[in-house]
């Protein structure tokens, strides 16, 4: 049966604000305190080291703290009219840069709170903000200076929106927000009415730890109702964006180097002389060398964020990298690790293996010189 959401009274949000933000894989690694240094000398802003505001370091905490770097503020071009956005940088040493742009709101009606996350929404999409996340990575890279580890093209990207009610018109609890507001145009998108199915869907990642908080998941938006203003939530919910994002580049990654590898193994293999087993030993340290650096990134976005003791935040971090689909695309990566790393082996056993038949041929050979010499003596 559906709420009719429409006949109770409706709660305006007092406090609050939007957040929209992009991610950008730009490095194979990213030299934070090079990083750091080099802003605060060519930028001469204030930077700092991430973490998590109100969970204690041994409950959960970030695996290489990230750097944050403020950017100021800068209009935001809207359909009717520019908004006043604060804009904030956030630097993770396994290569991604996540810049996210903030929109206060204050007593603005529940629907119209919506319609505005909405609007922004599709402005973020939009050829003017396009460019203007090009030219904000940019002040970034450039503010950075060589801090970036063998820097790559930005091709790869993820982006996410928050909606964020700090307070509402009345005191109001979680069973009180789902009751009298509708959220599924927030994390819809959609004007039309839905089905029961995709509402129940929509509103199936909830939680609550207080009877006053609330925090409802989607693929790509959130919906946060936090009275005291922590932002733990938010930052959870960017490293497992930023976890994906990692994913997916070496998800890609291999997927253009397994053919790449075939076709090397192929034409080594069509070259039977001697150096035939030099060239098998190089193809194989080669595979082994990128089986190594895959390896080491892939662990260091795995640990971005270590949980041991928060239970409420781990089970949102949990439900997001499910959301976000991270131990798939993870998955698919040690499948192609794990190909690759067979290959290695059957090119070192096939190089060592060539080594071995030559090695015989030259003792026959030697064995033959010693018998003609005996016989013509």
């Amino acid at each position: 049966m559906t709420t009719d959401i429409a006949s109770k009274p409706t709660l305006d949000v007092s406090a609050g604000y939007i957040l929209a933000y992009r991610l950008f894989d730009v490095a194979y690694a990213i030299d934070l305190g090079k990083a750091e240094d080099t802003w605060a000398r060519t930028v001469r802003t204030g930077s700092s080291r991430g973490r998590l505001t109100n969970t204690p370091p041994k409950a959960i905490a970030f695996g290489v703290p990230p750097v944050s770097l403020g950017l100021g503020t800068i209009a935001l071009p809207m359909p009717d009219s520019p908004l006043q956005v604060t804009v904030t940088a956030r630097l993770y040493d396994f290569g991604v840069i996540s810049i996210a742009l903030r929109l206060p709101v204050a007593d603005l009606s529940w629907a119209a709170f919506s319609q505005r996350l909405n609007a922004v929404d599709r402005a973020v999409g939009l050829a003017p903000a396009t460019a203007l996340w090009t030219e904000l990575l940019d002040r970034v890279r450039q503010g950075i200076g060589d801090a970036l580890v063998r820097p790559i093209p930005s091709t790869l990207e993820e982006d996410y929106l928050v909606g964020v009610a700090n307070a509402f018109s009345e005191p109001v609890t979680a069973e009180t927000l789902i009751g009298q507001l509708d959220l599924i145009p927030l994390l819809s998108g959609e004007q039309r009415p839905l089905s029961e199915g995709a509402r129940r869907d929509l509103l199936r990642h909830r939680y609550s730890y207080y009877t006053d908080d609330m925090v409802v998941l989607t693929w790509d938006r959130a919906f946060i109702y936090e009275p005291r203003g922590d932002t733990d939530v938010i930052d959870v919910l960017e490293v497992a964006n930023a976890q994906l994002l990692e994913m997916r580049y070496y998800d890609e990654l291999l997927d253009a180097e397994l053919p790449r590898m075939y076709d090397l193994v192929e034409a080594t293999r069509r070259r039977w002389m001697l150096p035939g087993a030099r060239r098998f030993a190089d193809l194989a340290r080669r595979l082994y060398t990128m089986v190594a650096e895959v390896t080491e990134l892939t662990e260091k976005v795995d640990n971005a964020l270590q949980v041991t003791e928060d239970v409420y935040l781990a089970r949102i971090y949990a439900a997001a990298l499910e959301l976000f689909r991270v131990p798939t695309v993870s998955a698919a990566v040690d499948r192609k690790l794990s190909i690759i790393r067979d290959t290695y082996t059957a090119l070192y056993d096939e190089a060592h293996s060539s080594r071995s038949e030559w090695l015989e041929i030259v003792i026959l050979v030697l064995i033959f010189v010693e018998i003609v010499l005996a016989i013509v003596r």
